[in-house]
């Protein structure tokens, strides 16, 4: 195994590991995406991955400027939904890739100052081009066994990784878990959920939607309560997000599939925003399994008194099927 590790520090990857305290070898990872951003992130090996080779998931995060970890800075508290999640699979054996997202954190070297070039940097197909990088970075690593691979996606991070996996030709992942992640398209998803929370800005959700779909450009009148969803730069994003249709991709997905759920989930509510993800499932032809846990968060933790589930373990539920649902279509 000294070969096998010494060969791992090759191309760009290895920065520094230590261990973790599971146990598992933490190592920082660099590399390059489709465009040249360069993108920092967190391998998480078992330990067994010493002795023997281990499959490999890459973890890819939710909206906003959200890291590695699953944090965002928007949000006091500390969320670690994927920091939580590496090390369950560590735990059975399975090897995980999280990393920043581009212009977030130790991601954000590249990011342009403003204008077209920002619009570009930040366009959907640059964020489901991550995606391709990461597992590209994944397979690099010589621990890894290369035809035992997955895609794990949470919330807009499901819409990336089923984005992603058609344009993954090398090695394609044997299984994809798709977490909190609604049915319908984007733009759709935030015109269902400002009907439920903010019914006063749907006509200008609509307008925005509209002028992006024609234009790329975000219109410069939008009432205040819609600058975070539509910032002057995030044309190009919603442009390819907002017609990207999950039902559809996840029909002709031709590897195993989970979808969990949280029966809490006030962000993607079950059954309603979920629905043709439910519909798709039984014309697959690959193999696939549906958990909605009563009782789980957006972020897949127990939603508690306050109903956010922001903080703390994973719901057991979650955890559990997770677990033994990749062990099984990965064969750790």
């Amino acid at each position: 195994m000294i070969g096998r590790r010494f060969l791992a520090t090759l191309p760009l990857a290895l920065v520094s590991t230590r261990g973790h305290a599971a146990g598992a070898i933490e190592r920082t990872v660099r590399f390059a995406a489709d465009d040249g951003a360069r993108l920092e992130g967190t391998l998480l090996l078992p330990r067994r991955s010493e002795l023997q080779y281990v499959p490999g998931v890459v973890l890819v995060q939710g909206s906003g400027p959200t890291d590695r970890d699953g944090n965002n800075p928007l949000v006091p508290q500390r969320i670690d939904l994927l920091r939580a999640i590496a090390t369950l699979l560590a735990e059975v054996g399975i090897a995980t890739l999280r990393y920043d997202k581009r212009g977030i954190g130790a991601s954000a070297r590249d990011l342009p100052a403003a204008g077209e070039d920002r619009a570009v940097f930040f366009a959907w197909d640059r964020f489901v081009g991550d995606v391709r990088a990461a597992h590209a970075e994944l397979l690099r690593h010589d621990e890894i066994k290369r035809h035992a691979t997955g895609l794990l996606g949470h919330s807009e991070g499901g819409l990336l990784a089923l984005a992603a996996f058609d344009g993954i030709t090398a090695s394609r992942p044997h299984a994809v878990v798709l977490a909190s992640m609604p049915g319908y398209p984007l733009g759709e998803l935030v015109t269902r959920q400002l009907a439920r929370g903010a019914p006063h800005l749907v006509a200008d959700a609509g307008r925005a939607l509209r002028a992006i779909a024609h234009s790329a450009q975000v219109p410069a009148d939008l009432p205040a309560g819609l600058s975070a969803i539509f910032p002057p730069y995030a044309g190009r994003f919603w442009q390819g997000a907002a017609t990207f249709d999950p039902a559809t991709a996840l029909r002709g997905l031709p590897a195993a599939c989970l979808v969990l759920h949280g029966g809490a989930d006030h962000q993607v509510v079950p059954m309603a925003d979920i629905q043709p993800l439910l519909d798709a499932m039984p014309a697959r032809s690959a193999a696939g399994e549906v958990l909605v846990a009563p009782g789980a968060s957006h972020n897949l933790k127990p939603a508690g008194p306050d109903g956010l589930g922001l903080a703390g373990p994973l719901d057991p539920a979650i955890a559990s099927r997770l677990a033994g649902w990749l062990v099984q279509a990965l064969g750790a």
